[in-house]
């Protein structure tokens, strides 16, 4: 890969200061790491991913380089979209957490969460702000990463995610003319349709019938408004129902029928690829969380 498409993880694993405490695969591209850094100077060219950042100790002795006269502080909250880039100094010790997460996956939850085209959503920078919300939030994350709890971990970034598209400062709508992709009575359409039959087969042809288009236009404007294709949004909510039934008692093999998997096996094999962790290990953790 480029340096010109590093995620940050890659820039700070290549420092010879910074020295990595924990981390945690989160499934969907997303993944925390909890960081040790001092005496360094760190540049990051347009990142890969959006990158939450929150000090948890020290910090006072950081500064970005290229942001004004301001330093760090415990507590302070960062944001560094996909593609921006950064230049920092850092004159003592302090040790914060990150939240990498892939730009389509952000953009699907924006589409989900709020019932909205996934190009309405605009990140801008923020560096060194206050945000309790989002540092309780990532201050979990903190702990679920240095614990290894997959499952805290995947709560706190739900909470991360509500809180900061849901606020005027970074993630709310943004009103802006964007063409193509589908209308909203379109996308409603397609999604109350996946949602009626994640228990069944769910076609390309069947949505583009539904759509009014071409399974071709479908696709693609399908992944423009939804931040991620056709079979990546059905396996999302096929993960989403499984979840949810996993904290019953049903068996694992009727939770898989109903969210439309072929087999216990293949909703195994698509929960680990998803999530870094099987059914029945998820279903245990949600019991111990109990």
């Amino acid at each position: 890969m480029s340096s010109q498409h590093r995620s940050v993880f890659s820039f700070l694993s290549a420092s010879r200061s910074a020295e990595m405490m924990g981390a945690l695969d989160l499934g969907l591209g997303r993944s925390a790491a909890i960081w040790r850094n001092a005496d360094d100077r760190m540049t990051y060219e347009r990142t890969a991913d959006h990158t939450f950042s929150l000090y948890l100790e020290g910090g006072v002795g950081t500064r970005r380089l290229d942001g004004g006269p301001r330093h760090g502080w415990p507590g302070a909250f960062c944001l560094m979209p996909q593609g921006t880039s950064s230049e920092w100094e850092i004159t003592d010790v302090f040790e914060f957490v990150h939240l990498y997460v892939p730009d389509h996956e952000l953009r699907r939850v924006f589409a989900e969460t709020f019932d909205q085209d996934a190009r309405l959503m605009v990140l801008p920078e923020a560096t060194f702000d206050h945000a309790p919300a989002l540092a309780e939030a990532l201050r979990r994350l903190a702990f679920a990463t240095r614990s290894h709890q997959p499952l805290l971990a995947e709560e706190a970034i739900n909470a991360a995610f509500v809180t900061l598209l849901g606020d005027p400062r970074y993630g709310g709508a943004r009103s802006r003319a964007i063409r193509g992709g589908l209308s909203p009575a379109v996308r409603r359409r397609l999604l109350d349709y996946i949602e009626a039959h994640l228990d069944s087969q769910v076609t390309l042809s069947n949505l583009a019938s539904i759509a009014g288009l071409s399974e071709f236009h479908l696709q693609r404007m399908f992944t423009a408004s939804c931040g991620i294709s056709p079979h990546g949004w059905v396996l999302r909510r096929r993960l989403a129902r499984a979840k949810s039934l996993l904290a019953g008692s049903d068996p694992i093999a009727q939770i898989a029928s109903a969210c439309g998997f072929s087999s216990q096996s293949h909703m195994t094999r698509v929960f680990r690829a998803m999530t870094g962790t099987t059914p029945s290990s998820y279903r245990n953790g949600v019991a111990a969380a109990a």
